[in-house]
C-alpha cells in the first residue's frame, strides 16, 4: 500500500462570481487547486477559447492549478440527442486543454420522471450506454471522466452507481464520491456500506455533508455523510488525489451552490479538522 496524500481543491464559484476574487480567497486559505464550474457567472460549457485562456492566465498568476472541469454534461434528459452530448464534450475538452487538466466531471442523466426514484433501475443500462460513448470519445483525446452521484439522476444511490460503473468498465472513468448527495437520496451509513461497492472506483472526492432528516447541506463532519469514515478508508487505501470543497453553505442549488468567502473558510477548516483526526496528509500547492 502506498502512502496516502490529499490535495485540497475548491469550487471557486462557491466563493465569488469573479474569478480573480475566487483565486484571492483560495490563496488566503492555502488551497492551490480550482474546480472550474463557472467564472464571471458563465458556465464552463459556455466559455470560449479567449475566456478559457483568461482563466489559464489568472490561475497561473495566482499559482493555482485547475484540478478538474466541473462540467454539467449528463445533467440532461436520458432520451436526448446524443450527438449534442458529444458536441458538449468536445467544447469542454477544448477548455480543459487550454486550462491544463485531463479530468472532466459528468453525470448519468435525468430519467423521464424524477418525482420518485423507485423506477430508476430501468434506465441504468441506457445511462451506461450513453456514458460509454462519451468515455470512448474522451479516451481518444486523453481525458478522464469523473462520474458523480447526484439526486434526480439515474446514478443516485450506491447500488445504481456501482452498476453503472460495472457496465461501463472503462479505464478512463473514475467515480467522484459526493457524501451529501448520497445522504440526500436517503443513503444511511453510506461509507460503511458504500465503500465495498465503490471504494476501488474512487478517483475524486467532493466534500460536503448533509443531514438525513432534512437533506440540509452542512460542512464536513456535521451531517450524516460519514466523511470522517470516508477519509479513514481513503487513507488506508493509499488514496493519492483530490478533496474538492463544494460546501453549498449559503445556497444549495441543483446545478451549483454558493458559500461566500467566510463559508468556504469555515468549510475548509472543518475538513482540515477531520483530516487531522483521520491522519490524512495534506499536500501543499
Amino acid at each position: 500500500m502506498s502512502e496516502a496524500t490529499f490535495t485540497l481543491s475548491a469550487f471557486g464559484d462557491e466563493i465569488a462570481v469573479k474569478l480573480h476574487d475566487q483565486l484571492a480567497v483560495m490563496t488566503e486559505l492555502g488551497i492551490g487547486r480550482l474546480e472550474l464550474r463557472t467564472a464571471w457567472g458563465k458556465n464552463v460549457l459556455d466559455l470560449d477559447d479567449e475566456e478559457a485562456r483568461k482563466v489559464a492566465a489568472l490561475c497561473a498568476d495566482a499559482g493555482v492549478i485547475v484540478s478538474a472541469i466541473g462540467s454539467p454534461i449528463g445533467k440532461s434528459a436520458i432520451d436526448g440527442d446524443m450527438g449534442e452530448e458529444v458536441r458538449k464534450l468536445d467544447r469542454i475538452m477544448r477548455t480543459a486543454e487550454i486550462v491544463g487538466t485531463q479530468r472532466i466531471r459528468v453525470f448519468s442523466y435525468y430519467p423521464p420522471d424524477i418525482s420518485t426514484n423507485a423506477y430508476y433501475d430501468q434506465y441504468v443500462e441506457t445511462a451506461a450506454e450513453r456514458l460509454a460513448q462519451l468515455a470512448d470519445h474522451a479516451a481518444a483525446h486523453g481525458y478522464t471522466l469523473l462520474l458523480e452521484n447526484e439526486k434526480e439522476i439515474v446514478g443516485d444511490t450506491v447500488a445504481r452507481c456501482a452498476t453503472i460503473l460495472r457496465l461501463l468498465d472503462r479505464p478512463n472513468v473514475r467515480f467522484a464520491w459526493d457524501p451529501a448527495n448520497f445522504v440526500q437520496v436517503g443513503e444511511t451509513n453510506v461509507t460503511e456500506h458504500g465503500w465495498p461497492q465503490l471504494g476501488d472506483a474512487i478517483g475524486y472526492v467532493h466534500i460536503k455533508d448533509a443531514h438525513l432528516a432534512t437533506g440540509e447541506v452542512c460542512a464536513a463532519g456535521e451531517g450524516d455523510g460519514q466523511v470522517l469514515e470516508l477519509l479513514t478508508k481513503l487513507r488506508d487505501a493509499g488514496y493519492q488525489g483530490v478533496l474538492a470543497l463544494e460546501p453549498h453553505l449559503a445556497i444549495a442549488g441543483h446545478s451549483s451552490g454558493f458559500s461566500g468567502p467566510d463559508g468556504m473558510a469555515y468549510a475548509a477548516n472543518a475538513l482540515r479538522q477531520l483530516m487531522a483526526q483521520a491522519g490524512c496528509v495534506e499536500m501543499s500547492g
